[in-house]
């Protein structure tokens, strides 16, 4: 991994290749070569630096194609099917090892967004320095805003991963140890304080960015995690001017025609239009250098496509009678789909171990395509209201001297989109255990349960018979690459069991 690092920093302080964008969207853009003598001079090139940092989140080794995978078989929100690739079946009986390609280019992916974040925030003296007629304060800060945002989104997708991590708040070419999980929460929040003291709002940024809402409300989060349930509950309160969609309107969350719609608080952004990129080679897995526009969600899950994995039984199962999200997250047979015009039939979930049941309709493009056709240009919505509203009340249901009532009246507000009416029990149990079913059915195959039940201490229950051990697969293990080339991390001090 850290020869990527050197690898990005020379490419940085020599000549190197980003994607800019237009003012119109952050959906990409011909890249821009800069050079050193020029860099951080314009609007534009400071944009281009932080479009950058964007990047690596649309690459195979996090939201163009793996991320999706392992994060829903650990929670066995999927289930593979027999043609599933070799290296993704071992995240649903945890037989992972460092060895996993998958594991090696998702830390690769991180890092190096945190690499280009951090070339913004090292030129913070360079980008205030520019006249304001060329660069308003404003702009500026929120600029950096936007790359103290990225650096916390990718250091928690890590720490949730791997626990203690090397901390690098510069671009570097010199390998560090592993920091504690404290000292990593630590930096994640001050960056996120940063961001929504200085991020524009929702209603004036263009579309596609980080928003001071979006930094509320990841910081809410980081503080849930960290079961800081009062602060948790300020930031979260923060988050304003969103709504749910409307009751009956719940797939307008996975339609790339309704991107960015009222309840969408942060997306990461795909448009297959301005390039699929490197789609087979190793240069897609983590680089993040060139146009990676498209994602291969939708032909992966299709039950029409490749149908690598379906949507499991038990997660089936646990949707309540009535519930209107079955069937805007669910394919079985007797569905509507290309506008209306075509029907699912029994055969359309067929294996070579026989007939399924269902098959993903989030984040499909059945609902206007009879094919996937291998790339997808739908967002992935990775934070809307609907997490605000349950973290609000599990902030609440669990934090000293709250309010039941409060966090019901938060769920079911939830409930209420779903056409679900049944009353919950005021007591502090059944809120949570309310809030674990919300939970588990509002962001099915959204790649939110795994970190949901390890947090609350369930897993063990939750996952048993799957070949979870506890004390050992709450964390991946560093990867191989990694702790062959830093000579601070040695294999013997990966995680517990690895």
């Amino acid at each position: 991994m850290m020869k990527k690092i050197v690898y990005i920093a020379t490419m940085v302080f020599g000549i190197f290749t980003i994607n800019s964008c237009d003012t119109s969207d952050l959906e990409l853009t011909n890249p821009n070569t800069l050079s050193p003598d020029t860099f951080f001079q314009t609007e534009k090139q400071v944009q281009s630096a932080v479009n950058a940092a964007y990047a690596n989140l649309q690459t195979r080794g996090l939201y163009g194609r793996n991320l999706a995978f392992a994060m829903d078989l650990m929670s066995q929100d999927t289930s593979p099917n027999p043609q599933l690739e070799g290296n993704k079946k071992p995240f649903h009986d945890f037989s992972f090892n460092a060895g996993n390609d998958i594991i090696q280019y998702y830390w690769e992916s991180c890092y190096l967004g945190i690499s280009r974040a951090n070339f913004v925030l090292d030129n913070e003296q360079k980008i205030n320095a520019l006249p304001n007629s060329v660069l308003t304060p404003e702009k500026k800060n929120k600029f950096l805003g936007e790359a103290h945002f990225l650096r916390a989104y990718y250091y928690f997708l890590l720490v949730n991963r791997f626990g203690d991590l090397p901390i690098y708040k510069k671009q570097t070419i010199i390998s560090v140890a592993r920091s504690p999980k404290a000292d990593v929460y630590t930096l994640i929040k001050e960056d996120l304080q940063f961001a929504s003291q200085n991020l524009l709002s929702k209603d004036v940024e263009e579309k596609g960015r980080a928003t001071k809402e979006a930094a509320y409300a990841y910081l809410g989060k980081v503080l849930l995690y960290e079961k800081k349930y009062d602060e948790a509950l300020v930031a979260l309160n923060n988050v304003t001017g969103f709504s749910l969609e409307d009751k009956g309107n719940f797939f307008d969350n996975f339609t790339e025609e309704n991107e960015h719609g009222k309840e969408s608080i942060f997306e990461i952004e795909f448009n297959e239009k301005n390039g699929v990129g490197d789609k087979w080679g190793d240069a897609g897995n983590s680089g993040g250098t060139g146009f990676e526009e498209s994602t291969l969600r939708g032909q992966e899950y299709g039950n029409l496509s490749w149908y690598n994995v379906y949507p499991a039984d038990e997660l089936i199962n646990s949707y309540e009678t009535g519930d209107l999200r079955f069937g805007d997250t669910f394919y079985v047979p007797g569905s509507l789909y290309l506008n209306g015009k075509a029907t699912m039939k029994t055969t359309d979930f067929t294996t070579s171990e026989g007939l399924r049941n269902s098959g993903w309709k989030k984040y499909q493009n059945y609902y206007r395509k009879l094919d996937e056709a291998v790339q997808s240009s739908i967002n992935f919505k990775v934070m809307r209201y609907a997490d605000v509203l349950l973290m609000k009340a599990e902030c609440e249901n669990q934090r000293t001297g709250g309010s039941q009532t409060a966090a019901i009246a938060y769920i079911k507000e939830v409930r209420d989109r779903a056409g679900l009416l049944t009353a919950i029990n005021a007591t502090k149990d059944d809120v949570f255990q309310a809030i674990i079913h919300e939970r588990k059915v509002e962001f099915a195959g959204e790649q939110s349960r795994f970190d949901d039940i390890i947090r609350w201490g369930i897993a063990s229950t939750e996952l048993q018979g799957t070949g979870f051990t506890v004390g050992k697969n709450e964390l991946w293990p560093i990867p191989n690459r990694e702790t062959s080339s830093n000579p601070n991390i040695k294999p013997s001090d990966n995680n517990p069991g690895y």
